[in-house]
């Protein structure tokens, strides 16, 4: 174990050593003494700003529920389950059958379910449930190298499976529906803060647009079953999101950066670094949504972001090599010769305005630097 591993885990609060550990790891002692996800589920509880009882017997379905965000969102609702005697009835969407069953196994079935099947398919969930009183539609393909090679099936996943998914709530009289969108719909854009009414361009060339631009007509379509169904939809344009629960194997950059951290490596881009990025923490990501499905405005989209993590890759790298690891790696800077196979998003500038999602009562509780650490402490509870 290198000289700053056993401080890079540490979060702000208290270190207590762990009698158990020979190689003088630390846990973390207070709330936080919980493992890092169950600490999340429990810190989306906490927020006295979402009003659990609305969802008391309610029927909630979370598609992508495998996946970061809507994992956090099952493991919470799960929690609030117990916490508040909700009798909720939990449907976890996955188009993988072994990754459904890890995950009931974690929140121990506690009123979860689970269905498994391509999204595409207009019959998968059509027999589960008389009723789906609120859906978060998460499900979509994020891998930027599928978004590149795939991007039919990147288009078809979106388009075709959020209409089934609007289609489903419209019939089964949905009380309101949060479709996961991106940051990534505003495209190319010379502002250094945007908000919810700002666009830029896409490039329609390229094959990676296919992520973005399916998702500006994910968005159309939600606006388009408000005006012609009353279908209450709500949009949650998220940063990207990061902590506990994030795959150790992700090939987001901030998920190289920790391998290099836990590694002691140093952290080698792949570009300048000059593209910034927008960041939010996972708990903080379900606040966010739970407070989009519960106060939300039909119709409406909502940055879902912490302007405050808001920092260039570069930075971001250095936060981790001199802040997280303490100095102890540096960061490189070695552009490969197939960059553009690769997938990459074009540079970005600007930081995402959260004060419309402010104004319904939700605040960021996660900085970087305690989203860095609380991911890799995770990663080491794993």
């Amino acid at each position: 174990m290198s000289s700053f591993d056993r401080r890079e885990i540490m979060n702000e609060h208290k270190k207590v050593e762990n009698p158990g550990c020979d190689d003088g790891c630390y846990v973390l002692c207070g709330q936080d003494a919980r493992a890092p996800r169950d600490a999340d589920a429990y810190d989306v509880l906490s927020d006295g700003n979402i009003q659990w009882s609305e969802l008391s017997g309610s029927t909630v379905l979370v598609t992508g529920a495998t996946g970061l965000i809507g994992g956090v969102l099952i493991r919470a609702l799960s929690a609030a389950n117990a916490e508040h005697g909700l009798n909720m009835r939990l449907i976890a969407h996955d188009r993988d059958r072994n990754k459904c069953e890890a995950l009931l196994k974690e929140v121990k079935e506690r009123g979860v379910e689970s269905v498994s099947g391509d999204i595409r398919n207009p019959s998968l969930l059509s027999d589960i449930a008389d009723r789906f009183d609120y859906i978060f539609h998460c499900a979509a393909i994020t891998k930027s190298a599928d978004m590149a090679a795939k991007p039919v099936d990147v288009i078809t996943t979106a388009v075709d499976g959020t209409k089934n998914m609007l289609e489903l709530a419209r019939l089964r009289h949905c009380r309101s529906f949060v479709y996961l969108s991106s940051m990534e719909v505003y495209g190319q854009i010379e502002r250094r803060e945007v908000n919810e009414r700002d666009l830029g361009y896409l490039d329609l060339s390229i094959p990676r647009s296919s992520y973005p631009e399916s998702k500006r007509l994910c968005e159309a379509l939600c606006v388009a079953y408000t005006v012609q169904y009353g279908l209450s939809v709500k949009i949650a344009r998220l940063a990207q999101a990061f902590g506990a629960g994030t795959p150790k194997d992700g090939t987001r950059v901030f998920a190289q950066f920790a391998r290099s951290a836990i590694a002691g490596n140093n952290i080698e881009l792949h570009t300048e670094g000059k593209s910034r990025g927008n960041y939010c923490y996972t708990s903080d990501a379900a606040r966010g949504l739970l407070t989009i499905l519960l106060k939300g405005k039909s119709g409406e989209a909502y940055n879902v972001a912490n302007p405050d993590a808001s920092a260039t890759i570069r930075e971001m790298a250095e936060l981790v090599a001199n802040r997280v690891c303490g100095g102890g790696i540096k960061v490189v800077v070695n552009v490969p010769e197939d960059i553009e196979k690769r997938g990459y998003a074009p540079d970005v500038g600007y930081t995402l305005n959260a004060d419309k999602l402010k104004s319904l009562g939700w605040a960021p509780r996660r900085g970087l630097e305690d989203m860095y650490r609380r991911m890799i402490a995770d990663w080491r509870e794993a």
